[in-house]
């Protein structure tokens, strides 16, 4: 079981580079942020773009994964965006994975664009997103015809640090797009479904992980991502509760779980401290 933490890009860099430094040295394997023009719980407070917070992530570690949750084609075009992720990978020395979504339909990164942005065929616009992004990450030179999307001989070079390219974790709950995780994908990523109580949020989960078995088959190199966010209860609320995650996640098949870093108030509110308890007392145990 691999653990990760996520740290929202909502502060100056001079508070969040020493999260970020801290999340290497409390021995976490990854470490994860968001990718939204702005999360719409949080939209009335300040937010900062995601590829410059990695980058900037880069450069003051050097051991740990980083990463995006999640991509989505609501306001990213393959193109441009390929091109961003191909620096990110050099940056990092080939240490960023890519978590891709389809994107709300009724969230903030939707209604700042005044609706401009909604498309008939979500699922669609999802897997022409990451076909495209695929093609452009792989290939030069490449021209594209799709409904949503088009290039005209796109060039890719130097390519990506990682070979063939940057690891995809596709986000999926229905057929189509865990279709599309097995097809493009290293790995899986759900928050799963919300529920009021956890025992039913752990049951979605379940019924989530048992579809992408009927979808993918027997692949034990192929990641399952648990991100807690959904969770009704905060995965940190105590060192206690860590452990629960981490245990019923692992009992589920995911070889990966993200939680959210503590804030002072507000969606994940927690206590430091107990973070470094997990660090502490948890994850040597996870890595030995």
């Amino acid at each position: 079981m691999r653990a990760g933490i996520t740290i929202l890009p909502e502060y100056r860099w001079t508070e969040a580079r020493p999260k970020w430094q801290a999340a290497e040295r409390y021995g976490f394997a990854s470490a994860w942020t968001f990718d939204h023009v702005a999360w719409t719980p949080l939209s009335d407070g300040p937010w900062f773009s995601a590829v410059p917070t990695l980058t900037l992530a880069a450069t003051v570690t050097s051991r740990i994964e980083l990463g995006m949750l999640v991509a989505s084609p609501n306001f990213r075009h393959p193109i441009p965006f390929a091109r961003e992720l191909t620096a990110l990978d050099d940056v990092s020395d080939g240490r960023f994975t890519l978590g891709v979504g389809a994107g709300g339909q009724g969230g903030y990164d939707t209604k700042v664009f005044g609706g401009t942005n909604l498309v008939r065929s979500p699922s669609t616009r999802y897997a022409e997103f990451v076909e495209l992004l695929d093609l452009l990450l792989t290939q030069d030179d490449v021209t594209y015809n799709g409904e949503y999307y088009r290039a005209a001989n796109a060039r890719n070079l130097p390519g990506c640090v990682q070979k063939p390219r940057i690891p995809f974790i596709v986000a999926a709950n229905g057929p189509k797009s865990l279709a599309l995780a097995a097809r493009f994908g290293r790995g899986w990523i759900t928050t799963g479904t919300r529920h009021d109580t956890l025992d039913n949020w752990w049951t979605s989960l379940a019924d989530l992980s048992a579809r992408l078995d009927d979808t993918l088959g027997d692949n034990p190199n192929f990641r399952r991502i648990l991100q807690t966010d959904a969770a009704p209860v905060y995965s940190l609320s105590s060192t206690e509760c860590y452990r629960d995650f981490l245990g019923r996640a692992e009992a589920l098949g995911f070889t990966d779980m993200a939680v959210p870093w503590p804030r002072a108030s507000g969606p994940f509110a927690g206590k430091e401290d107990i973070l470094e308890t997990v660090a502490t007392d948890i994850l040597p145990t996870l890595h030995a």
